[in-house]
C-alpha cells in the first residue's frame, strides 16, 4: 500500500502557512531554555502521584513517601523513554509521507519543520532520562519489531491517527503535570517546553486527517478505521503501563496485576483520552466494531 497522491487543499495549506508562522515565532531550544544543571529536590515528586499506576492500590498504601516519589521516578522515566521512541517512529513516517509528495509545498514545509521540532524533544528527552538517572528498558519487541514491516500501511489516514493518539494522550498528562508544584522544577520545565510545540503538531495532525478522510473511499476508511484502534491496542498500554517494579523492589507480578485492576489508573486513562476518542469518533474513524480494541487499550469504557 501506498500513500495518497499528492492533492490541493485550500484549508490545510492555510493551517500549514499559519503554524509556520507560529513556529518561527514560538519554536524553544531545550538546550538553552532549560536549566539542567539545578539540582533534583529529593523529596518532590516526578509524576503527579494521582497519575501513577499503583495510587490507591494495597501496595500503595503500604509505601512509605521516598517509596512513593521514586516510584514517580521511574514511572516519569517509562514515560519520557517511550515519547522518546515514539516521535522517532513520527519522524520515520513524515519523511514517508514527504517521498511520496512530487513537489514541496507549505504543508511539506510545515512537516519538515515538525521533524526539526521532533528532533529537538528526542534530545531533550535524553538529556531528562540521564538526569533521572533510572535504568533503561527496552521498547517492547511487539512494538518495536513489527514496525518497520507496518509502517508501509500507515499512509496518510493512520499516519496521521498515530500521531494523535501519541500527542493526545501525553498531552493531557503533560499539561496537568507542568502546572503541578509539587512536581520536580525540571520535569514541569520539560513538559511546558513540549506541550508549547506539540500544540503546533496537534492542529497540523488534526487538519490533514480531517482532510484525509473526507478524500478515502469508504473501504479504505474501514480498513484505516481498524488498523488504527489496533495500532491503539499495542502501543498505549505500553505508554502508560511501565513494567519496572522490579526496580523498586516490589514483587513485579503483583504489582502489574494491582496497576492493571486499578479502578483510579483506568479512570486516568479515560481522561488521558478524551479529547483523543472524540475528536476520531467526530471524524468517523472510530465505529462500534473498533469500541472492543479501544476499551484494550483502556481509552475508551
Amino acid at each position: 500500500m501506498t500513500h495518497q497522491a499528492p492533492h490541493p487543499s485550500p484549508h490545510c495549506d492555510a493551517v500549514a502557512r499559519r503554524l509556520l508562522t507560529a513556529s518561527a515565532v514560538r519554536s524553544h531550544d531545550p538546550r538553552t531554555e532549560i536549566d539542567w544543571d539545578a539540582p533534583l529536590a529529593p523529596d518532590l515528586w516526578f509524576w503527579p502521584p494521582e497519575r501513577l499506576t499503583l495510587y490507591g492500590t494495597p501496595l500503595w498504601d503500604r509505601m512509605d513517601h521516598r517509596q512513593r516519589v521514586t516510584l514517580s521516578r521511574h514511572e516519569a522515566a517509562h514515560m519520557v523513554r517511550m515519547a522518546q521512541w515514539l516521535e522517532l517512529a513520527t519522524i520515520r513516517l513524515f519523511a514517508r509521507y514527504l517521498m511520496a509528495r512530487d513537489g514541496l509545498g507549505a504543508r511539506a514545509f510545515y512537516a519538515l519543520t515538525e521533524m526539526g521540532d521532533e528532533t529537538r524533544h528526542i534530545t531533550m528527552f535524553g538529556r531528562l532520562l540521564d538526569r533521572l538517572d533510572c535504568r533503561i528498558h527496552p521498547i517492547p519487541a511487539h512494538i518495536r519489531l513489527p514496525f518497520p514491516l507496518a509502517a508501509a500501511c500507515f499512509q496518510d489516514i493512520t499516519m496521521f491517527a498515530s500521531a494523535l493518539i501519541f500527542e493526545e494522550v501525553l498531552d493531557r498528562y503533560q499539561r496537568e503535570a507542568m502546572q503541578d508544584e509539587r512536581l520536580q522544577p525540571l520535569v514541569r520545565s520539560v513538559c511546558r517546553l513540549h506541550v508549547s510545540e506539540e500544540a503546533r503538531h496537534v492542529s497540523f495532525a488534526r487538519a490533514e486527517l480531517r482532510d484525509a478522510v473526507r478524500r478515502a473511499s469508504r473501504g479504505h476508511v474501514a480498513f484505516h478505521r481498524s488498523f488504527t484502534a489496533l495500532l491503539a491496542s499495542y502501543t498505549v498500554p505500553a505508554l502508560v503501563h511501565p513494567d519496572r517494579f522490579g526496580d523498586l523492589g516490589l514483587d513485579p507480578r503483583q504489582a502489574r496485576h494491582q496497576a492493571r485492576h486499578n479502578p483510579h489508573h483506568r479512570d486516568t486513562l479515560l481522561w488521558a483520552g478524551e479529547k483523543l476518542i472524540a475528536f476520531l469518533t467526530e471524524v468517523d474513524l472510530i465505529k462500534r466494531p473498533q469500541h472492543p480494541l479501544w476499551r484494550r487499550c483502556g481509552l475508551m469504557a
